[in-house]
């Protein structure tokens, strides 16, 4: 269903009416459905890539893989609710002779939220947009889906809505699970309407903040799952050669379009830095999303290279074209940690696009405390070292204020790039995140869900998953009677 088809009121009536009848669907039926639209996005795919390219410039080879990882990360969500154990059913007897004093049957599990308002990103046109893992969790957990389309690929989001709501239809799911709507004001209206019990989204730091006062400032709050923005600094011992060619690489790919890359790469003073400047002539122009981000990375680009006491490695270029399209090349400057932290104003806010800055560092005992004080909230942060460094455990205190700031904490390798798995945390601390939970990997689906028990209730006015029958057959979780008497002798 498509936001020229009814109005804003009536997409959240048709969502909050899918609600309870989705929310009863069983997790087969449920998963089966993922699996169905999995299929269908695949079946489109050469239409919908072709969309894709024209609308954001994006290469067919990226575009084809983010669609793949966007199906897959369908079926992946249909095994993981399949299992049951994403409910966390917990079931407590009746036990008269509970140490504590008479416990009564209480049975708990977790339930959907219902209605969820997902807003759409822009560079990623499949795994972070209308289809994308905001939408599948909040589908896995049970929960109708609105998605506010993005301005920048607007036939895109249309087309792929149609075939995700084809899909479910087909697969039985109810009227209503499923719509887009499109425009700014009308993501506002729906944020504001009671009957949307959470939102999600993906993009810059200003309008996520705004989105997430306005979830915050209902009369009934609701939660807010806001991916704002990350600089992912990185910490090397060493740079060789092959590091600076894989920090370029990292720091070009999309046109360093991507929330995770490496915005800082800290090097040892005295590092030979003349690689960067090659390695950054030999990528080619690539064009930005759309106008609008173009403008903006001008404009940063110009501030950075402004910026006092920086010294310029690549320069890059910055062209538009007669469409107001922008093309470009990496920009790489180099600054020393001093530089950085006085002129950090002009310095440590994101620039989305192909740009980064290498920071020179004569104590390495000092990174710790500089990290803590420069870098707040990451959604990663990476360290590159030598086997007997990383085996000595002279790192571990850098690698603490990593882990206290930053969702991810990478050895080796390059942040971009994250892989669709169940151990995968793509989150942070503010400012990354305005609520530190995933949105990648299937702990993402809790996000849509919350916890309701059930006490003294018939077996007839159970959800399936907490009877004793247990007809859906899912992981329960049981405390029988007199067990209390045995607490503590574990731990001793």
């Amino acid at each position: 269903m498509t936001d020229n088809e009814i109005t804003v009121d009536e997409v959240a009536a048709r969502a909050a009416a899918a609600a309870r009848p989705f929310a009863r669907t069983s997790p087969r039926e449920r998963g089966a459905a993922l699996v169905a639209v999995a299929g269908a996005l695949e079946a489109a795919g050469p239409e919908l890539v072709g969309i894709a390219m024209r609308e954001t410039g994006l290469a067919e080879a990226r575009l084809t893989g983010e669609l793949r990882r966007t199906a897959w990360q369908l079926r992946l969500f249909a095994d993981t609710i399949v299992d049951g154990g994403y409910l966390d059913a917990r079931i407590d007897p009746a036990d008269p002779d509970y140490v504590i004093g008479p416990r009564p049957d209480v049975r708990r599990m977790l339930e959907p939220v219902g209605p969820v308002l997902n807003f759409a990103a822009s560079n990623f046109p499949f795994a972070f947009s209308v289809a994308g893992g905001d939408s599948a969790a909040a589908l896995a957990a049970g929960c109708p889906v609105v998605v506010k389309a993005h301005s920048g690929h607007p036939e895109l989001s249309r087309r792929t809505a149609e075939v995700v709501a084809g899909a479910l239809e087909r697969a039985g799911m109810p009227d209503g699970v499923f719509q887009l709507i499109s425009g700014q004001e009308n993501g506002v209206a729906l944020l504001k309407d009671e009957r949307i019990r959470a939102g999600a989204f993906t993009g810059s730091t200003h309008v996520g903040r705004m989105l997430a006062d306005i979830a915050a400032s209902r009369p009934v709050p609701i939660p807010f799952y806001g991916e704002l923005g990350s600089v992912n600094p990185v910490y090397a011992t060493y740079a060789d050669a092959a590091l600076l060619d894989g920090f370029v690489a990292s720091v070009s790919g999309s046109a360093g379009q991507l929330c995770t890359k490496p915005g800082f790469l800290f090097v040892p003073e005295g590092a030979e830095l003349s690689s960067v400047g090659d390695a950054a002539a030999s990528v080619s122009e690539h064009r930005l999303l759309n106008p609008g981000i173009g403008r903006a990375f001008a404009q940063r680009r110009d501030d950075v290279l402004g910026a006092e006491g920086v010294t310029v490695l690549s320069e890059g270029e910055v062209r538009v074209d007669d469409a107001g399209q922008t093309y470009a090349t990496p920009t790489v400057v180099t600054v020393d940690v001093d530089t950085l932290a006085e002129h950090r104003e002009a310095l440590l806010e994101e620039s989305f696009g192909p740009l980064s800055v290498i920071v020179r560092y004569a104590d390495r005992d000092a990174l710790p405390a500089l990290h803590a004080e420069l870098f707040p909230g990451n959604l990663t942060s990476t360290v590159h070292a030598r086997a007997e460094e990383l085996a000595d455990g002279s790192l571990s205190e850098l690698v603490d204020a990593l882990a206290e700031t930053s969702g991810r904490v990478l050895f080796g390798g390059w942040p971009t790039g994250v892989s669709v798995t169940p151990a995968m945390q793509h989150g942070g601390p503010y400012p990354a995140t305005t609520s530190d939970a995933t949105s990648v990997g299937t702990a993402a689906i809790t996000r849509f869900l919350r916890g309701v028990a059930y006490q003294g209730a018939p077996q007839e006015l159970l959800p399936a998953p907490l009877r004793d029958d247990n007809p859906w057959g899912v992981p329960q979780q049981r405390s029988e009677p007199g067990h209390s008497t045995s607490w503590g002798s574990f731990a001793g």
